[in-house]
């Protein structure tokens, strides 16, 4: 095993358990193309979560979906906030709104224009979600299967006031 699949094994493990991490601060857009920093959008007295999908991405879809039929009880039992990052490129960017249109998603959809937050954070794969609390990454989750949505509701029950 060389260095580089060692780093990958580490990072992989590391990536499902609980750790604090600063957030970078970075703009990004929203669907009408206006520039917001994203530290605007955490709040920093309830969690928050980070979504990282592409339009692409059936397993990203599919879970923003299976959340979305969720979401409006998690608010209201724990105040979560949910920003969907998509992370399209410039070919497929233009399919993010008509997609989230058409979803009908009640959480707030942002563009990473360029994907220096996805950079910034060391994200490979997706779908990739981020659990803040108090402006700080205290844990990631990499991938989607049915059913990982309640796991994911139950660390954000754990971490609401």
């Amino acid at each position: 095993m060389d260095i580089v699949q060692l780093l990958f094994l580490i990072l992989f493990f590391i990536g499902n358990y609980s750790f604090s991490q600063e957030l970078p601060s970075t703009v990004l857009r929203d669907l009408d193309g206006s520039s917001i920093n994203l530290q605007t959008l955490i709040d920093s007295e309830n969690v928050v979560v980070l979504n990282f999908w592409a339009t692409w991405c059936v397993p990203c879809i599919n879970e923003l979906d299976a959340i979305s039929e969720v979401y409006e009880d998690w608010v209201d039992e724990t105040q979560v906030k949910l920003i969907a990052i998509a992370t399209d490129d410039t070919r497929t960017k233009k399919r993010i709104r008509p997609l989230v249109n058409g979803k009908g998603w009640e959480y707030l959809v942002v563009y990473d224009d360029n994907q220096d937050l996805k950079r910034a954070l060391n994200i490979s794969s997706l779908p990739h979600t981020l659990i803040l609390k108090n402006k700080k990454i205290i844990q990631r989750r990499i991938g989607y299967s049915p059913g990982a949505e309640d796991e994911l509701y139950e660390i954000i029950k754990n971490n609401s006031n």
